[in-house]
């Protein structure tokens, strides 16, 4: 029988990682997101070797900053081909500053799903055996640094392996763009071991299933698809997501409505405070008559099903098709918060 020893997440949070400690000891925390990521971001490049740090940076315009991806990255031979710095070359200290840079992306909830979504590499390995298609490996993450971090230009960085991927861009001191920014889960529910029942991404299946199973009939007419939505769109700055399809939010009750917002506010959520209350603006001045709901499958768990929410200015992408790796049916999420027309603060 499979024994899964699963990790609590604080120990490693703090004992893996030691992020408690990191950055920015005798200086005082900035007080705007971008200078936070600016000051996590020296405090990372300053902790490197001349060789990693080599390895960690990019020019601003290199054609890496818009090569994304949440898949395995590798060759037939099972080596690497993602980019950057990863954390298995670095020491503890370094570490310590590349997880400090991520914590500046993310809320406190996001960046405890993030590293939660790290450790599901360990249990991967475990229940796939030595022998399986892909190297699961929590020490596969990789951060890149693009530009020089400043209050003056543009910068940006990444932070990414399986199954997350967390990009910014700033200019002038200002986050200019935090998309894409796509958190997975295999498995969306642990069904083993001592952590059986954990589900790393809830919120945004649990209220994604109450607002479908709310539909009248003529509503969910509307909104169900007869196809899976295709999977997300990696490797490049466009989402390529095509026309609005489904439900306006229009058609909607007020409590409907509410129950779409609490789906909205669970990706936006992943941000940091002042991030994720301006991207909720965007949601909230969208015309509810250009806001589209629109979903396939089945919302009963175990079951296949995909869900889309699109305005004119973003689009939020939800998978959950596939087995997990212990063949458990509907039971890996892919979801993603995503800028129209374009990633990366990119207009054109």
């Amino acid at each position: 029988m499979l024994r899964i020893r699963w990790f609590r997440t604080s120990a490693f949070v703090f004992t893996l990682f030691g992020v408690g400690s990191v950055a920015m000891v005798g200086r005082s925390a900035p007080e705007t997101t971008g200078g936070r990521m600016k000051a996590a971001a020296e405090a990372f490049l300053a902790a490197l070797t001349p060789e990693l740090k080599k390895k960690a940076m990019f020019a601003f315009d290199d054609p890496h900053r818009l090569k994304w991806f949440f898949t395995p990255q590798q060759d037939k031979n099972k080596n690497f081909t993602r980019k950057g710095v990863r954390l298995e070359e670095m020491t503890a200290e370094q570490k310590q500053a590349a997880m400090a840079l991520l914590r500046s992306g993310l809320s406190a909830r996001g960046y405890e799903q993030a590293v939660t979504i790290i450790g599901l590499e360990k249990l991967l390995r475990e229940l796939e055996g030595p022998h399986g298609a892909m190297v699961r490996n929590d020490g596969w993450y990789f951060v890149s640094i693009f530009g020089e971090p400043s209050n003056t230009g543009k910068w940006g960085w990444r932070f990414e392996g399986h199954h997350l991927s967390v990009n910014y861009t700033l200019d002038k001191g200002e986050v200019i763009a935090g998309s894409p920014l796509l958190l997975a889960a295999n498995p969306a529910e642990i069904k083993v071991g001592d952590r059986k029942g954990h589900r790393t991404l809830p919120e945004i299946e649990n209220h994604a299933r109450t607002l479908i199973r709310s539909f009248t009939p003529e509503q969910d007419r509307i909104a169900k698809q007869a196809k899976h939505f295709p999977e997300i769109r990696e490797g490049q700055p466009t989402a390529d997501v095509g026309a609005p399809v489904g439900l306006t939010v229009d058609r909607l009750t007020a409590e409907q409505q509410t129950t779409l917002n609490q789906l909205l506010e669970a990706y936006t959520a992943r941000m940091p405070e002042d991030l994720a209350t301006y991207e909720m603006k965007l949601v909230q001045s969208t015309p509810r008559e250009k806001l589209y709901f629109a979903y396939s499958g089945s919302a009963n768990p175990g079951e296949a099903y995909t869900y889309r929410i699109q305005g004119p200015q973003f689009v939020v992408e939800f998978l959950n098709v596939q087995a997990d790796s212990a063949k458990n049916p509907a039971n890996h999420i892919h979801s993603a918060w995503r800028r129209l027309p374009r990633d990366f603060g990119l207009t054109e």
